[in-house]
């Protein structure tokens, strides 16, 4: 399924923001930019180096005005023993976790694998009108580059705020590419 380009699918969906319960739905993203990172689960190999890594950077995507908001497979009650953790770290979560126990929210982004029961590492970056600008999925067994995420991040926001294409491996400060008429 094929939903770059297209409106954020309908949803609600519950999680934690700041050890608080949350709903989300697909209106209230709409307004800011979004940063949908889905992920297997909380306690896994892989998985905290990648929150922790979001966690280092999310300054990023407040000076984008860019949500983020974290979704797996894990219970409410899985994401507030992981944000325990990193609170007995010296560390918070400042960002959103999402519960998908039902799978229905890495079904609609297609990211479920259904062999594992979890999501693969999917990365949905939503513009401010709720349309899909940029979506990839990584297998379970590596990592994602939060440069990169962060990149494209100013790629979308540089063309949209430009009326410009970027080019491959556009950086910010860099000029973009005139749209053909």
């Amino acid at each position: 399924m094929i939903i770059v380009g297209k409106e954020c699918p309908q949803f609600q969906a519950h999680g934690l923001l700041n050890n608080q319960p949350i709903t989300i739905t697909q209106d209230s993203l709409k307004g800011r930019y979004t940063l949908l990172f889905f992920y297997p689960l909380d306690f896994s190999a892989v998985c905290p180096t990648e929150l922790r890594a979001l966690q280092k950077i999310l300054d990023e995507f407040s000076k984008r005005k860019v949500d983020v908001i974290t979704i797996s497979c894990d219970s409410i009650y899985i994401h507030a023993a992981f944000a325990a953790t990193l609170r007995s770290e010296g560390k918070g979560v400042p960002f959103t976790m999402i519960s998908d126990q039902s799978q229905q929210l890495s079904k609609l982004f297609g990211v479920f694998d259904q062999a594992n029961g979890v999501s693969l590492r999917g990365t949905f970056i939503i513009d401010e009108n709720l349309i899909i600008q940029y979506g990839q999925a990584n297998n379970l067994a590596f990592g994602r580059s939060m440069e990169e995420i962060v990149r494209v991040i100013d790629a979308i926001q540089f063309s949209a705020t430009h009326d410009t294409l970027c080019p491959v491996n556009w950086k910010p400060g860099e000029t973009g590419i005139k749209k053909p008429v």
